[in-house]
């Protein structure tokens, strides 16, 4: 594996490796104890599997809230995306600040997302697929979302914002009130 660090502090991202031959290919793409380095103790408690048909269609920004923060490992399986990780980490000196990655399987990368980040991502192609490691349960009851289009985050997707889902439609703009989150 190579590790390349982003503007953001813990945010990575992991490039697998892969061996080909005639067949095709093989890449590993988790490992417990190649990964202990970001996992630190942590362990995978929920595998989802996302495909998404619209090129334009936006999915986030969303995030858990604690006791449920939730450190996420993400590969994209086919297509591409545009995936973007906000830090709102109280404490962070990058607090709102956002890192945005193209992902796509030829490359084989592995987007680190930890706790206290929210995450969305845009699709670049029709029937992109995302494969997403979770550290903790999903918990309904603390779930928070921010929009996708909030002015204090100006945030700067490639295509104009296409299929967003209810609940991403709902989701608040931020205000003077939001603090982040205290991990």
């Amino acid at each position: 594996m190579e590790v390349f660090t982003t503007p953001i502090k813990d945010l990575k991202l992991i490039k697998l490796n892969s061996s080909e031959d005639l067949r095709g290919s093989f890449a590993r793409c988790f490992c417990d104890e190649e990964l202990s380095e970001f996992l630190r103790g942590r362990s995978i408690k929920q595998i989802n599997h996302s495909r998404t048909k619209q090129v334009g269609a936006i999915r986030g920004l969303h995030f858990q809230k604690p006791p449920f923060c939730e450190m996420k490992l993400i590969r994209c399986l086919k297509g591409l995306v545009w995936d973007v990780a906000v830090d709102l980490r109280s404490s962070s000196k990058t607090f709102l600040q956002w890192h945005a990655i193209k992902l796509c399987p030829s490359e084989k990368f592995l987007f680190v997302i930890p706790e206290g980040f929210a995450h969305g991502f845009q699709v670049l192609e029709p029937d992109s697929e995302l494969l997403y490691l979770h550290t903790a349960q999903y918990k309904p009851a603390f779930e928070g979302g921010i929009s996708h289009n909030d002015p204090r985050l100006g945030i700067q997707w490639p295509l104009d914002a296409q299929d967003l889902s209810m609940r991403d439609l709902s989701h608040p703009l931020l205000n003077d009130q939001f603090l982040g989150i205290k991990l």
